[in-house]
């Protein structure tokens, strides 16, 4: 049927062009390529923006405004009028639950109805809409405020998707890996976290201690809303460090493939989505746990402490080294981030298919810690180390993007190493050029591209850090598995941070 059709049997309503929908021939919705645009010529008029009830309706004199489509959050014909709900920005790092009231009448519904599923698709793009969410709170993690947090920011955004939401507090630690473990991955989309990045590391390791690991890990999205100190995860993933947004960003995430690293001590295997270290910066993060009150400003404390010790962590390093060449590296980030997502063997439903043929976690393509060096990688020397930091993610907490070429599922990982005998200005310099970008480009600053490297200290006593935990101070060795896990992100190519330069 066309417009004019439509126009002859529902005059009060009619479609024009299949983007714009005129109601009462006063007010008009148009669907642009990223905006719905609203004029509303209707005299004497109170605003019908509201805040679902959270709020009071106030009077608007506006007769035109626009809503970016990426804020649009449902649509919904009620008996007598259209309602659109949509995040507006309360303020310049959060948004709340607002909503459109039109009134429309029955013969106006079937044009309505036809113009408003356009507006959710628009809206959503390849976004799954309805989420179903299992949202774990972690009460004791950052400055224990994770419940309220979620309360007043998150839910509301949640409940105005119409997600599905099964909310549950973790009350030790450890407990995520176990309610992971036993998850029922087919009644969830993805598993959000309110808490720091320790949260999703015990998710992550859950779902991969699974028979099925690499299905769940596959199949269940990971996501965080940020509640600690680093809150990398969402810094990377939805680029904001603010619950709300965060709450948006996840109604309207992607789901991303993921890059995991294997890590192996002794006899163990645990998985790790974020960074390790050995070194400053683990000392930094772990050796600051008791004044976590500081929030991220305990890293930069912690690593100006250090800083004028000049302390060195001898260590053995090998690496099987893809790429050392930080020209290379620069254009192997750009070639990445320009790939036709359509010619991507990660694309989900591929790889959804292969992980349920293949339901294991992957084998250990290197073996161990424990079994000989492989002939191929590359020895480091490590005899005056005073920074060894791997990533497989570009930002590690507010504006620290310490990995700037890393990429979310290109199969490796970023590996950085500073010599522990460079000046204390040096030093200085490279902690300020991390926030302006100059970091990368520095000739103290060593950048590899890995697939694994093994890493065997020298003391008997220091702190390594996987993703911020604190695991056993001896030999480990790690290697990377491209895509193996899921996170719910704003772009499927690239983390929400700025390249090298």
């Amino acid at each position: 049927m066309s417009s004019s059709d439509l126009a002859t049997e529902h005059p009060e309503a009619q479609l024009e062009h299949d983007s714009t929908l005129v109601l009462d021939k006063a007010v008009s919705l148009t669907l642009s390529s990223d905006s719905l645009l609203i004029l509303d010529d209707r005299p004497h008029r109170k605003s019908t923006r509201g805040c679902c009830g959270l709020c009071k309706s106030k009077a608007n004199t506006k007769t035109t405004h626009a809503i970016s489509l990426y804020n649009v959050l449902d649509a919904e014909i009620n008996p007598s009028s259209l309602v659109i709900t949509y995040a507006q920005h309360s303020s310049k790092d959060d948004v709340s639950v607002t909503a459109l009231h039109y009134p429309v009448g029955e013969k106006e519904k079937p044009a309505v109805e036809a113009w408003m599923n356009k507006l959710l698709d628009l809206a959503y793009g390849t976004a799954q809409r309805r989420k179903r969410l299992k949202v774990l709170i972690n009460p004791f993690g950052g400055k224990g405020n994770a419940a309220s947090l979620y309360q007043k920011y998150s839910a509301p955004i949640f409940a105005a998707a119409r997600c599905q939401v099964d909310v549950q507090s973790t009350e030790y630690r450890g407990h995520a890996i176990e309610i992971a473990e036993h998850l029922d991955i087919d009644a969830y989309d993805a598993i959000i976290c309110c808490s720091g990045d320790g949260l999703p590391y015990e998710v992550f390791n859950g779902l991969g201690k699974r028979p099925n690991g690499r299905e769940a890990l596959a199949k269940v999205a990971v996501a965080l809303l940020p509640c600690g100190s680093g809150n990398g995860l969402t810094w990377n993933c939805q680029g904001t460090g603010s619950n709300s947004i965060a709450a948006l960003c996840i109604v309207k995430g992607l789901r991303t493939p993921l890059d995991l690293v294997s890590v192996t001590q002794q006899n163990t295997r645990t998985l790790s989505f974020l960074s390790q270290s050995f070194g400053i910066v683990a000392e930094c993060d772990l050796g600051t746990d008791h004044i976590r009150w500081m929030g991220a400003q305990r890293f930069t404390y912690g690593f100006l402490v250090r800083l004028l010790q000049r302390t060195i962590w001898p260590c053995d390093l090998a690496i099987k080294v893809e790429m050392d060449d930080k020209q290379a590296i620069k254009e192997h980030y750009a070639a990445w981030r320009a790939k036709e997502e359509e010619d991507d063997p990660l694309a989900d439903q591929n790889r959804l298919a292969a992980a349920k043929q293949s339901p294991a976690l992957p084998e250990l393509q290197f073996g161990t810690v424990k079994d000989e060096l492989p002939k191929e990688w590359e020895v480091i020397p490590g005899e005056t180390m005073g920074n060894f930091y791997a990533g497989n993610m570009a930002i590690m907490s507010k504006d620290t993007n310490f990995f700037p070429a890393s990429l979310p599922n290109d199969g490796l990982m970023d590996i950085v190493t500073i010599d522990g005998t460079v000046s204390r200005g040096t030093s200085l310099k490279m902690m300020t050029e991390i926030e302006t970008g100059g970091f990368f480009n520095m000739p103290d600053v060593k950048i590899r591209k890995a697939i694994a490297y093994r890493l065997v200290p020298h003391q008997k006593e220091g702190y390594i850090s996987i993703d911020g935990e604190r695991v056993p101070f001896e030999a480990f060795q790690c290697e990377i598995h491209q895509g193996l896990g899921t996170v719910l992100a704003k772009s499927t190519r690239v983390y929400e941070a700025d390249g090298p330069r």
